[in-house]
């Protein structure tokens, strides 16, 4: 019997974006061919700005103290160099695990950190989910409450209930597991690999190194969620 004994089973997943759905590779390399930086050499300094623990967004000031990632974003779209994403730029395990999970009827979300502008790249892969939300939308960003408060109305169901899947602790699990999701830690990435060697990732609920991997454990989840619940009842 699960040690999370008396939790409802998952009837909602929702998905985090950057690392978890699509590989960032290439806008990342986008962004150092704007600062003017060799590729490689952009990649190791964001290395060791999440290694220290420290926001991402401080690899640009490493660059160009000042930096002002907002500014810059219009000042690329103004040049035609807006940020931009592919079919191609999904991880190959994406779609399936989707189609996987719709199969099993779960409602399917995305919502992340992402502006408007990439919330509409995300609408047009098809990907064949229910809801499709970015901080934009939404007006709040993770790793705030609101942010999550906000997940749960969309879901229309119990915190315990939503299944919520990132690669990072600090944004994604730890939040998460503040609202009283149930969480998924995904182990690709920048910050997947560096996470993965801290104690704090045993608190997810589940921990994969794949998207294909997904579907199975969550039917594994619920099988023990409504084991313990059957118990408990029994035992009423």
């Amino acid at each position: 019997m699960s040690d999370r004994a008396a939790q409802p089973p998952i009837r909602a997943v929702y998905f985090d974006v950057g690392e978890t759905l699509i590989d960032e590779s290439t806008e990342y390399g986008t962004w150092a061919d704007w600062l003017g930086v060799p590729r490689h050499t952009f990649s190791a300094v964001f290395g060791q700005v999440i290694a220290q623990g420290q926001d991402y967004r401080q690899v640009f000031q490493h660059f160009r103290p000042g930096f002002d990632l907002a500014v810059e974003r219009r000042r690329r779209a103004d040049a035609g160099l807006a940020e931009h994403f592919k079919a191609r730029d999904l991880y190959p395990d994406v779609r399936e695990c989707l189609a996987a999970l719709k199969a099993d009827g779960y409602f399917v979300g995305v919502a992340g950190n992402q502006t408007a502008r990439a919330g509409r790249l995300l609408h047009e892969l098809n990907l064949g989910v229910d809801l499709i939300a970015t901080s934009d939308d939404w007006g709040a960003e993770k790793p705030t409450p609101a942010f999550f408060a906000k997940l749960i109305e969309s879901a229309g169901c119990e915190p315990a209930e939503i299944a919520y899947a990132g690669d990072r602790l600090d944004n994604d699990i730890l939040p998460a597991l503040n609202a009283g999701l149930t969480t998924v830690f995904i182990r690709r990435g920048p910050w997947g690999y560096y996470y993965a060697t801290r104690p704090e990732v045993a608190k997810a609920h589940v921990r994969i190194d794949s998207l294909a991997a997904l579907p199975e454990r969550l039917r594994e989840l619920n099988s023990e969620r409504d084991a313990d619940e059957s118990g408990e009842a029994q035992e009423r």
